[in-house]
């Protein structure tokens, strides 16, 4: 019943005009409602963490209904398994965004997940794994530098992939690592050097972009405080 009256609400909360702004910016309109995502996270608050509720809604194929499952699933519930099966439903950048932000990063399994989907061939599930890093890069706080460490010859691998969705991934986890500490913000811009004679375009966007932000003043004062 509950799943029902979820639905129904997601439809209430349509909005086509939401629909074509979000197709404007890359988002697959199909099986999707326009609905925000405050929206959405109110209504995870109202409904509060359900494991099995979260994998009807994923089942439903509705773009919103994916989102708010990955925002109510339990991640210490969740399995290798379910991880492998929704991110091939993955059909657009913001379900891949949310999904590794709100559940996968928060999953034990997050770590090896990141260098396997790193290397896939899909554009989405690629991508997963480059955000799962700029995720584990953000929220990982007390893990040590040489967790870290081990991704980065995993985005130098990956920054010759001129897919849009894959590069910008890419990027964001290359520029998390730089910000966490000073040690990690020089490995970061000595691995962006590197990508930089890389002879791709891509990659030397990649590098070039995160080179400007992790050298740059506001990043460094920050990390020098940080630091003392």
């Amino acid at each position: 019943m509950q799943y029902k009256n979820i639905l129904k609400k997601l439809r209430a909360l349509s909005d086509p005009k939401a629909i074509e702004g979000m197709a404007r910016f890359g988002i697959n309109p199909e099986n999707t409602y326009g609905v925000s995502i405050p929206n959405l996270r109110r209504m995870a608050k109202e409904i509060g963490k359900d494991h099995s509720l979260a994998r009807q809604l994923w089942s439903s194929g509705i773009h919103e209904a994916r989102i708010l499952a990955s925002m109510i699933d339990d991640p210490n519930l969740v399995t290798r398994k379910q991880m492998d099966l929704w991110i091939k439903d993955f059909d657009s950048w913001d379900v891949c965004d949310q999904c590794c932000m709100n559940l996968f990063s928060k999953t034990l399994m997050a770590w090896e997940k990141a260098i396997e989907w790193a290397k896939r061939e899909k554009e989405f599930e690629k991508r997963a794994g480059f955000v799962l890093i700029a995720c584990l890069a953000w929220y990982e706080k007390e893990s040590p530098d040489k967790k870290f460490l081990v991704f980065l010859p995993v985005i130098k691998q990956g920054a010759n992939d001129d897919r849009n969705y894959v590069k910008k991934a890419v990027n964001w986890a290359l520029r998390n690592i730089g910000k966490r500490n000073l040690n990690l913000n020089k490995k970061a811009i000595e691995t962006a050097k590197e990508i930089q004679e890389m002879n791709s375009r891509s990659a030397r966007w990649v590098a070039s972009d995160a080179i400007r932000e992790l050298t740059s003043e506001a990043v460094q004062k920050r990390l020098q405080e940080r630091y003392k």
